[in-house]
Order: structure tokens, then C-alpha cells, then sequence
């Protein structure tokens, strides 16, 4: 019988971050139990304050400092105009700079992208991609320098008792890349984005300013080794995202409110209450925002996966093919919508970190404005009509972006997606309202001025 390394690593991550998962969880539960004694004051004030440990802040490596420089070279894209930056600008928190749906690039400028641009800030703790336990407390270690790609592991049919094995980790709205490394050349050889080849970026690579360091870097095999400098090249890139701070400052307020430097206002207390109860907003089932006894910054994702039923984006081309579905993480492989179904049209829980700064929001950034956001997840089944069309007969059209046979795996169980037409949602406007000011203190780069007042 053959030995299929790639198949053996990826299961060994599924098994060892399942343990991590099921550790840090019991503690994170423990953690919890002292909640209701950690509710905010009446007067807005953290009653557990705590120092949060967060990344070190040093001199950027030379690798890094070359990571930088080919972040913003935009002779590494076909058409010579777009670089990373183009797409994760750092004015906006390393994402999309404005509210179109999807990113325009290829050689003219001209090709529609497929999803919506992510942010690439917090990424420096998400684990590779697996299936595994479901565990609410997929908080990790760092990201790791380099993992081998395999094929989605087979869902454990489990037994009676059995945790639910679900998908989680990786990088990408559908998880298909499990290091930053990886992640870096996706865009880069993508035919509507930077559209580039190994053959044009290896050139870049050799007469670019930064060619020299990198030279100097790679040595020997770099000169004898084409691949190995492009090896080294991305390399480079996922150690600036790495070491450079801006990309996981935790300075928002939240943060010194974890600390007890600051105290939320009147409104921003009741949504942070409404976005932990679990009979309202019950948003940090998925969005972790608990500081655990490690003292890490939360960051408001469990790096799980979710079918919501986004509504479908009339204004991605790809779409005005009736046939065409875009179903997340059942197609990172040929042949996932059969063999992975029980997947198919989820996508990543992304960070709520700087969230209130975005104006294109889900995978195919079909909203463009928060407030809507928070409308969909609580109105999505009381009101359909806000957020779907109607079919020839009149009838609306429910979670027309995914295919009947797949309706299986929509959240419909979890607040506040429990309900059913003429259902009072979970959440009035008011309290809509209420965990949109409490998001707006997740955005970094919170100045303090207003400390000393305590508002």
C-alpha cells in the first residue's frame, strides 16, 4: 500500500489542532463560567480588566523589509498597475478601499473578480485548514511558516456522542490555502487579478531594486533555482504580513476596554450584551470575542464555516449564468459539490475587527452597508423580501444563491436565524442599532482621547 504523505499531513493537522481545539476550549470554558461577574458595569466600565499580550513590535528582518517592498511593487502584476496593496490597502485596514462588489484586474484592468476582497489583517493566528470537532474554541497558535497542500479529508460519520466534525482553518473566503505563503500567489497568478506567471515574476524578482537582498537571501540555490527564489520571494511576503504590526495592531477600543482603559458608552454596552446572548444576537458563537487566560486578543472569529444564504449578487457577471453557484468550501477540489455536499455553501466566519470600516460585505460583497448586515441575519427569515427576489409567480425567492439540494446546510437552527415568517425577529431596530455601535469599537486605531472622560 503507498504512503500518501499530503494526505497524512493534512489529517495530522485535522488531529492535532482537534486536541489544541478541545484543550483551549475547557479552558476558554472555564474562563466563561466567571462571565456574568465580567458583564460590563452600569457605567460602562470593564470590572476584569486585564493586559493583553499582544504581538511584539520590533525592526522589520530583511526578509520582511523585502516582503514590504514587493507588497506595493506593481511590476510583479501583467498589466504593471496593480500590486497587493491595490486590493488590501493599508488605509483600509489591508482591505478593499471602496464598495465595489469584486475587484477589477487582469492584464487590461477590465476582468471581474470572483469574491469579494478580504481583509488580510489577524491572519497571523489561523491554523490550516482541516475538518475536525466543532469546537467553539478554535483560537490558535501562530500561522505556520509552511504546510503541504492535500485533499479535504472524508466527514467522520462519527457515532452516537460524536462531536460534529466540521470545517475550519485555512486562508481564502473557501479555506484552499493553509499558509500566507500560499495565500500570496493565489492573486498573483490569477487571470482576473495580477494575472501574472512564475516566468514574469521570476524576472521582476531579478531586476527589482529589492533583487539584490533577495539575491543575497537565497544564495546559491536562489542563483541555481528558479523556483527556489520564488520560494523565497513568497516567503518574504508572508514574513512582512507577519512582523509587520499594522497588520495586527489590536488598538481598537474594545481592546482598551479589555485592558479597563476606557468604558463603553450607554449603547455600546447594551450591544456588546445583546451580541453574547445567545437568545438575541447571539453573535460571539461564532465571532469568539472572549480573552482567554493566555491574555491573547480575541479575534471575533472561531475560524469556522457557515452557509447564511447570502442573497444573490446581480452585479457579478459570473452570475447572470442561471446554472453558475458559487459554493464556497466544497469546490476548493473537482468534485467537492458530491463528495464534500454537507459543506457546500458555506464560507469562512471572518474577523468583525474593523468590520464597521468595510463597505462590501460576504463572499460575494452583495451589501455594502452594516446596519443591512446586521438587518439580514436578524430579518433573513421573518421578512425574506427585504433581501430576496420574487420568482415569476410573485413568490420570493429565498436563498436563491444556493441550490435545493443543498438547502441542508443553511444555519436555521442558532439565533437569531431560528425564526420563520411572521416570527418577531430575535432583535428590533433598536437593538440592531445597538450591536452596530458596539462593532464600531472593534476598529483599530482608536486615539484614546476620550479616556479620560470615560465615554
Amino acid at each position: 500500500m503507498s504512503f500518501d504523505v499530503r494526505s497524512f499531513r493534512l489529517a495530522f493537522n485535522s488531529i492535532r489542532f482537534g486536541v489544541f481545539a478541545v484543550l483551549l476550549g475547557s479552558a476558554v470554558s472555564a474562563y466563561a463560567q466567571t462571565g456574568a461577574s465580567c458583564d460590563p458595569t452600569a457605567d460602562g466600565r470593564n470590572p476584569c480588566p486585564s493586559a493583553l499580550r499582544r504581538p511584539p513590535v520590533a525592526p522589520l528582518s530583511e526578509m520582511a523589509l523585502i516582503g514590504r517592498a514587493m507588497f506595493y511593487d506593481r511590476a510583479l502584476s501583467a498589466s504593471g498597475k496593480v500590486s497587493c496593496a491595490s486590493c488590501h490597502d493599508p488605509a483600509s485596514h489591508f482591505g478593499p478601499r471602496g464598495d465595489v462588489p469584486v475587484f477589477l484586474g487582469g492584464p487590461g484592468l477590465d476582468r471581474q473578480g470572483h469574491r469579494a476582497i478580504p481583509t488580510l489583517t489577524y491572519l497571523e493566528r489561523q491554523p490550516p485548514f482541516s475538518i475536525g470537532p466543532d469546537d467553539p474554541a478554535a483560537e490558535t497558535a501562530p500561522q505556520p511558516v509552511v504546510a503541504a497542500a492535500g485533499p479535504l479529508p472524508a466527514k467522520s460519520a462519527g457515532g452516537v456522542g460524536a462531536p460534529r466534525m466540521v470545517p475550519q482553518g485555512g486562508l481564502f473566503w473557501d479555506g484552499r490555502a493553509d499558509t500566507l505563503q500560499q495565500q500570496a500567489s493565489g492573486p498573483l497568478y490569477d487571470p482576473v487579478e495580477m494575472a501574472s506567471t512564475p516566468g514574469k515574476v521570476i524576472d521582476r524578482l531579478r531586476h527589482a531594486p529589492y533583487g539584490p537582498a533577495l539575491a543575497g537571501i537565497a544564495g546559491i540555490p536562489g542563483q541555481q533555482s528558479s523556483r527556489f527564489l520564488l520560494s523565497e520571494a513568497l516567503f518574504a511576503l508572508a514574513r512582512y504580513q507577519v512582523e509587520e504590526s499594522a497588520f495586527h495592531p489590536y488598538s481598537s477600543k474594545f481592546d482598551a476596554w479589555l485592558e479597563g482603559k476606557v468604558r463603553f458608552s450607554p449603547l455600546e454596552r447594551k450591544g456588546y450584551q445583546l451580541f453574547n446572548d445567545p437568545q438575541k444576537g447571539n453573535c460571539a458563537a461564532c465571532h469568539l470575542d472572549t480573552m482567554g487566560p493566555d491574555r491573547l486578543p480575541p479575534l471575533f472569529t472561531d475560524h469556522q464555516y457557515e452557509a447564511l444564504g447570502a442573497p444573490r449578487n446581480p452585479a457579478l457577471i459570473q452570475n447572470h449564468d442561471p446554472s453558475f453557484h458559487d459554493l464556497g468550501v466544497c469546490t476548493q477540489q473537482p468534485g467537492g459539490e458530491k463528495a464534500f455536499a454537507p459543506y457546500c455553501g458555506m464560507f469562512t466566519t471572518p474577523t468583525l475587527r474593523n468590520v464597521a470600516t468595510r463597505r462590501v460585505f460576504f463572499h460575494n460583497g452583495v451589501f455594502h452597508d452594516l446596519d443591512k448586515v446586521v438587518d439580514f441575519y436578524a430579518l433573513r427569515d421573518t421578512d425574506p423580501a427585504r433581501f430576496y427576489p420574487k420568482d415569476a409567480q410573485g413568490k420570493i425567492h429565498v436563498y436563491d444563491d444556493l441550490p435545493d439540494e443543498y438547502r441542508a446546510n443553511l444555519d436555521t437552527t442558532d439565533a437569531p436565524l431560528d425564526r420563520h415568517p411572521g416570527d418577531v425577529p430575535a432583535l428590533d431596530e433598536d437593538e440592531r442599532h445597538a450591536i452596530v455601535a458596539f462593532l464600531k469599537t472593534l476598529t483599530d486605531g482608536w486615539s484614546g482621547e476620550k479616556k479620560a472622560s470615560g465615554r
